[in-house]
């Protein structure tokens, strides 16, 4: 059975652990694998899925979409099978850094909302199910999945605390924290009303 609470030694080897799992580039890795095209010099820049629709391939983007919010619950799941709590929630939060900051391309990565998602899911999966529900009804009202990021980490805080998952609020508010701060280039755009919905390659 795992400690109850870890050491520095192994919450810094979690850390790494999350961050690693977290910045692989799986938009880049699957654009190139399938001839798509750099998505750097496509729609936003961005390696998310929402960018590598833009391509065209929406094979290519919902696996991406899979592979971003798996590298997420997969940090979470393995630090809860082999750790202590503590060490969950420090792998969970170091995996959405890792996605949005990897060291491989120069830390300027995605927006990390499937990554958030998985790690929701994967932590408490009422909590991560309740994200993806506001996701859903925000991005079907806006067709914006920037509308739908904000809409679900605003949701997700309140969702651990009515959800009964109160001593994972400061992990909770962090991610959104986080999540916000990768999307301020988006809340520019949908204030000046040029945020462009999903599908759309320009």
């Amino acid at each position: 059975m795992p400690p109850i609470d870890s050491s520095l030694t192994a919450l810094l080897i979690w850390a790494v652990v999350g961050y690693l799992l977290g910045s692989i580039p799986f938009g880049m890795v699957l654009a190139r694998f399938m001839n798509l095209g750099n998505l750097r010099e496509i729609g936003s820049g961005n390696i998310g899925a929402t960018n590598v629709l833009r391509t065209g391939n929406k094979k290519a983007a919902a696996l991406t979409l899979l592979l971003d919010a798996g590298k997420g619950a997969l940090a979470v799941l393995l630090a809860r099978a082999l750790a202590a709590p503590d060490a969950v929630q420090v792998a969970a939060l170091a995996a959405m850094v890792g996605h949005c900051f990897p060291v491989w391309l120069r830390f300027q990565g995605g927006k990390g909302v499937a990554t958030f998602l998985g790690i929701m899911l994967a932590l408490a999966w009422p909590v991560g199910l309740g994200c993806c529900l506001v996701w859903l009804v925000a991005v079907a009202a806006t067709r914006m999945s920037s509308m739908g990021a904000l809409a679900a980490a605003s949701a997700s805080t309140f969702l651990l605390v009515w959800m009964g998952y109160g001593y994972m609020l400061m992990l909770g508010i962090a991610l959104t924290l986080l999540l916000y701060l990768r999307h301020r280039a988006n809340m520019h755009r949908i204030k000046a009303g040029t945020e462009p919905k999903i599908g759309q390659k320009g």
